[in-house]
């Protein structure tokens, strides 16, 4: 016998976190809490505003819910199938039932992170800005102690944000910072090659989806020609189905794919994306969607079950500290890494 309750919270950034799609002040997120013979677990089900594929206004998205979690009820179980177009509510759900599967336990995964034994690397992520904004940002991810760092590009003049790269690099070799750019499909097809040159001068690990996404034909010309790797991110939102996603990875064939569950398929699809690209000798690794300790605890277990043990990648699940009201879990930034564990 299961039963579902169903909660919202609206959770509020410390500091505005800017992306090229607007600037987030609030982060809105339903949570399911499913108690089945005694044993509660909670998930998270949110989605991000103009990316998410099942964004929708808010009370819809609550009456898609509360249905599915009737259907959960009857079933006793996920309809996983069914759920391929709701990938925030399928990821709530399989955080839930993990839960409840770890006798309601917040260590979700028996792995030397579930332990405390082993943190998880991660990337100092620089939001976007202005320019005094994220230098201000990026020496402080410096100093905390990162050794990857993730910029956020596309907000202001590409010559200024190319400084910022120049500043790093004139500073820290590429084996004491790895660094990252995510430019969220700030470029152009007709600009794209040249800001690749440009950037491809400081040693950049990677580059996060250079133009905007259903461009394949485009995407793919600049994958193969890019003198920097490039990730694809926002391009595998709504592409739901597995047949789908191999035909997107043998199209593109990009060099890494970064997924976060909650928008990309849940865990179930992640682990289908993480396969396919395997199989054809695509990296990837995980980061989170500016959910709650709610949702990155699950991710951050996921990560570890999936990559472990002892990654070495760093991922990106920075974003415990970004709310002033955030939920408790046991999970702490040391340095450079991701800790769990019940003494915190």
């Amino acid at each position: 016998m299961i039963k579902i309750d169903i909660s919202s919270k609206t959770l509020h950034f410390k500091q505005p976190a800017g992306t090229s799609r607007g600037v987030y002040t609030t982060h809105r997120s339903y949570y399911v809490t499913i108690e089945k013979d005694g044993v509660k677990g909670v998930g998270e089900c949110s989605f991000l505003p103009d990316l998410s594929c099942d964004a929708m206004p808010w009370p819809r998205y609550e009456a898609v819910l509360r249905k599915t979690c009737e259907l959960v009820e009857q079933m006793g179980g996920i309809p996983y199938e069914m759920l391929r177009p709701y990938p925030s509510i399928l990821f709530g759900l399989e955080t839930a039932f993990a839960q409840v599967d770890a006798h309601g336990s917040t260590a979700l995964s028996d792995t030397p992170f579930a332990r405390g034994e082993e943190g998880i690397p991660i990337n100092g992520l620089v939001w976007m800005g202005s320019f005094e904004e994220m230098y201000a940002r990026l020496e402080e991810k410096l100093q905390q102690g990162f050794h990857c760092v993730k910029l956020k590009i596309g907000a202001i003049d590409f010559s200024r944000e190319l400084e910022l790269v120049r500043h790093i690099r004139e500073h820290f070799s590429k084996e004491q910072i790895e660094l990252r750019v995510d430019a969220n499909g700030g470029f152009t097809p007709e600009n794209a090659m040249e800001r690749l040159n440009k950037l491809a001068r400081y040693d950049i690990h990677s580059i996060e989806q250079p133009v905007k996404q259903h461009q394949w034909k485009e995407m793919a010309f600049l994958c193969k020609e890019s003198p920097l790797p490039i990730a694809l991110d926002e391009e595998l939102i709504g592409v739901n189905l597995p047949e789908q996603k191999a035909r997107l990875l043998d199209t593109i064939h990009p060099a890494y794919i970064v997924l976060k569950p909650s928008l990309h398929g849940g865990m179930m699809g992640c682990r289908e994306w993480i396969r396919l690209a395997n199989e054809r000798g695509i990296g990837s690794w995980i980061t989170s969607a500016l959910e709650s300790n709610v949702g990155l605890n699950a991710i951050a277990h996921f990560c570890a079950e999936v990559y472990g043990p002892h990654i070495t990648m760093p991922q990106g699940l920075g974003t415990g500290m970004l709310y002033s009201d955030n939920i408790d879990r046991p999970l702490k930034i040391i340095g450079d890494k991701l800790w769990y564990s019940k003494n915190f």
